[in-house]
């Protein structure tokens, strides 16, 4: 039996070919086949009509979309303000590359004994400074000086630089990661056991061989206790913008601490509008 097929103008050939729409789908043998083939011809031409839509592929798993890269795998340590020096930590701790009195400003000895600590911090003092700190192995002064590299290769020299021998790189957050927990940490001291090593700091370098299995990451007993860490792990970090750190045990102490001057800053200027605009005088 022959089908008669209805004639295509002009233009519903070009709609056709607009919609992509194959032979098959462009004559039907019957009324109802012919309404819906009409009814896709008209989508299609209003989908061309459009434009092609660009879908982006989802990012794949375990991919870095942040500002600065994950460092993984790295051999953690743990050090402490006040540690001795050792065999394997032959510096003591009284000192930082960037705080001669770094012991007394804290407060005393931030001491990793687990009876000697209380909810992250001694249990005998409360830290005049972030008990949340690590150290890495590079050091952007020397000799009262910025190094010469330091400019070129710190993300945000130029924002923080005030003046030459002054760090920028002191008090700047990082984020550590071990499985599926996350501690936010400022950057204290230079270890472990060197304090050049921008490519791997700023780079893409893995961590040189050292006394301590290649270690490449110092952190707190503060750290180590929220992450759950032995005193030696595994874990990833990578610096983080103070926007991108989120409330947490390492936002309530220290002198250094970003959201603790935020937050008596905030309570200055609350205090001053109060008192009518008048600063107030403390008298000790």
């Amino acid at each position: 039996m022959k089908t008669l097929y209805p004639k295509l103008t002009s233009h519903f050939v070009a709609f056709a070919a607009l919609a992509g729409i194959a032979r098959g789908q462009l004559f039907c043998a019957d009324t109802n086949d012919y309404g819906k083939s009409a009814q896709k011809l008209r989508v299609g031409y209003l989908v061309a009509s459009i434009g092609p839509q660009v879908i982006m592929p989802p990012p794949r798993e375990g991919a870095d979309t942040e500002k600065y890269s994950w460092k993984r795998s790295i051999v953690t340590t743990t050090f402490w303000v006040g540690e001795k020096a050792t065999k394997n930590n032959p510096v003591p701790n009284r000192t930082s590359s960037w705080d001669a009195e770094w012991a007394r400003n804290y407060g005393g000895s931030d001491s990793p004994e687990t009876r000697e600590r209380k909810n992250y911090i001694p249990a005998s003092f409360t830290p005049r400074q972030n008990p949340f700190y690590v150290a890495l192995p590079y050091n952007d002064v020397s000799q009262g000086k910025a190094k010469p590299e330091a400019a070129s290769i710190i993300p945000w020299f130029k924002q923080a630089f005030k003046k030459s021998g002054q760090t920028v790189c002191k008090d700047r957050w990082i984020a550590i990661r071990r499985g599926d927990r996350v501690v936010y940490a400022q950057w204290e001291d230079c270890g472990p056991f060197r304090t050049d090593h921008w490519e791997y700091v700023f780079g893409d370098e893995r961590p040189k061989p050292n006394l301590n299995r290649g270690a490449g990451l110092d952190v707190s007993p503060a750290v180590r206790d929220y992450l759950g860490m032995n005193d030696t792990d595994m874990t990833d970090w990578r610096f983080v913008d103070f926007n991108e750190v989120p409330p947490g045990p390492w936002t309530r102490y220290g002198d250094n601490n970003t959201f603790v001057l935020k937050r008596r800053k905030a309570a200055a200027a609350s205090a001053i509008a109060r008192n009518n605009g008048t600063p107030i005088v403390e008298i000790d």
